[in-house]
């Protein structure tokens, strides 16, 4: 009988504390859940209020007007070739073998000097 006496005595302790701590645990929660809760209504009306703040987009009269030339202007790289294998079939890497590491042919346009 002490036994049972000395086991239901450390329930009966190690209840006491868990019921004092549900009290405080019952404060903070919502204490902290309302936190957040202005946290994110205020981080929302001040991105509201930076995006009003900011020039609407502009019109279809306001866009900018096409140019009458080109203004860019393709280049052929160096680099690659446009040249297709004969039969058709595409190269893997084990075909490809030195593509690629040799010197670069000089440039014809500019005068060397």
């Amino acid at each position: 009988m002490d036994v049972l006496n000395a086991v239901n005595a450390v329930e009966a302790s190690a209840e006491v504390p868990l019921a004092a701590s549900t009290g405080a645990l019952g404060v903070v929660l919502p204490i902290v859940g309302l936190a957040v809760v202005a946290l994110l209504i205020g981080g929302f009306i001040l991105t509201k209020r930076k995006h009003d703040a900011e020039p609407p987009p502009p019109q279809p009269h306001e866009q900018p007007e096409k140019p009458d030339q080109r203004t860019h202007i393709e280049e052929h790289d160096p680099h690659s070739s446009d040249r297709f294998p004969e039969d058709g079939h595409a190269l893997s890497p084990y075909e490809l073998k030195d593509h690629g590491n040799g010197p670069l042919p000089p440039d014809e346009e500019r005068p060397r000097g």
